[in-house]
């Protein structure tokens, strides 16, 4: 399979519209890619990295375009890929007292993007940590979930 080609940026992910074709894509069989950058490599136009699901890419921007957070550098029916700046921050979630159920309902009901270590659920954070904390505020207080960080 051939690197997928990103040379231009579509848009912001937080922006009306392309938010509303990030979310439907988790409803249509489709997923959304996040590719990685750190702080320092944003200023390159040209480089070769894989997003977080493995997919080759080829950045090659213009040098009147910036690489900025939320960046959506590919949209299809099926895939996107949106720039990330900086390692991903993950919330770490243990279930308690049989929370594991409300927990995973909420997570799959609100699309976030997560992963499984142990017997604990890591949520990425790609908004303010806040939001999700509100979200976790009420299974928190029942005693149904665990923050751990």
């Amino acid at each position: 399979m051939s690197e997928l080609l990103l040379d231009k940026i579509l848009g912001d992910r937080n922006e009306a519209s392309l938010a509303r074709k990030l979310h439907d894509l988790g409803h249509h069989g489709g997923h959304v890619e996040t590719l990685v950058v750190s702080a320092e490599d944003l200023p390159r136009r040209r480089f070769h990295a894989r997003t977080d699901h493995g997919t080759a890419c080829f950045v090659a921007l213009p040098r009147d375009v910036a690489l900025t957070d939320g960046a959506v550098l590919h949209l299809t029916d099926r895939t996107a890929v949106v720039l990330k700046v900086g390692a991903q921050d993950w919330l770490k979630l243990q279930p308690q007292n049989g929370g594991g159920l409300e927990l995973g309902y909420m997570a799959g009901n609100l699309h976030w993007r997560v992963r499984f270590e142990e017997d604990c659920l890591l949520v990425a954070v790609d908004h303010p940590r806040e939001t999700y904390l509100a979200r976790l505020h009420e299974l928190e207080h029942e005693g149904k979930v665990k923050i751990l960080g």
